[in-house]
């Protein structure tokens, strides 16, 4: 049996005894098989987070009912259920840069990613080509600072009109607006071309190029209304030396941040990440 076949419980609740044994022991009442299942206790926040994977080719209305009385009793605080296979409607905003975008473009195409991106948002028109030759949608919404809540509100109506689920920033050079980020709290995720939180702002490699740095990275994380400092989902580096120059380390950071965001929007995707608080946890 594949990772895309079964059904997938996720769950988050007040820390207690006895978590593990109810959901797993009504899984079991019900003749299904567990495939994975992954477990964390914060013993800072005192909150349990679990990811059940378990074989179920049918209908899950059957454990709708015992799975809601289960949540009531022992007080989750969130929980999902669904097929393994389901793909999530994201949808993805760019600007002039765009290998975060060609390389999600990619990896969807060749199901590298269990994702459906029905359209693409830009604030340039670079992109209409890139996202037509993959039969995407694609929106040209210039902004300015005097435009930027209009503009907004067309993004708001499109994620609605879409039924999308995630929006990913894969390299939009533009700040969102706190409105934006509470209507869709936890459901933005952003590439940070740096190893937050070092070389804030612009020119980060050139940042680093002038510090004479030994290892440069990047960042996934969820959008909050705070800039560059919402919980982080993924990090990476990669080493570089004195020899590298601006553009060396730029096309360096490329391959880096492409890998970081395709590993955030895959894991997201397999409902592998939970927010706590202003951090994550991540099943991967």
């Amino acid at each position: 049996m594949s990772a895309n076949d079964g059904h997938i419980l996720t769950l988050s609740c007040p820390d207690k005894p006895g978590i593990v044994h109810a959901v797993t022991g009504l899984l079991a009442s019900h003749g299904l098989n567990i495939l994975d299942l992954q477990q964390f206790s914060d013993r800072t926040s005192q909150k349990f987070f679990m990811r059940v994977h378990f074989a179920h080719s049918e209908s899950t209305d059957g454990l709708k009912e015992p799975i809601e009385k289960l949540s009531s009793e022992l007080q989750w605080d969130h929980y999902d259920l669904r097929q393994a296979s389901r793909k999530p409607r994201v949808l993805i905003m760019v600007s002039k840069i765009g290998h975060c975008l060609n390389d999600l473009l990619f990896r969807t195409k060749t199901n590298q990613l269990g994702i459906e991106i029905p359209l693409i948002v830009s604030n340039h028109p670079d992109y209409r080509s890139l996202a037509e030759s993959y039969g995407i949608e694609f929106h040209h919404l210039p902004v300015t600072k005097d435009t930027k809540l209009e503009q907004e509100k067309q993004i708001l109506e499109l994620i609605k009109k879409n039924d999308i689920e995630l929006v990913v920033l894969a390299r939009y050079m533009q700040v969102l607006s706190p409105g934006l980020c509470e209507a869709m709290s936890g459901k933005i995720i952003n590439i940070h071309h740096s190893f937050l939180p070092s070389f804030k702002g612009a020119k980060p490699y050139h940042q680093a190029f002038e510090r004479g740095v030994k290892i440069i990275g990047a960042t996934a994380h969820f959008v909050t209304a705070d800039l560059d400092e919402g919980p982080i989902i993924e990090q990476r580096v990669a080493r570089v030396d004195h020899a590298m120059s601006p553009k060396e380390l730029v096309e360096e950071g490329s391959n880096v941040e492409s890998q970081v965001l395709g590993a955030a929007v895959k894991w997201w995707s397999e409902k592998r990440v939970f927010l706590n608080g202003h951090k994550t946890v991540v099943f991967n």
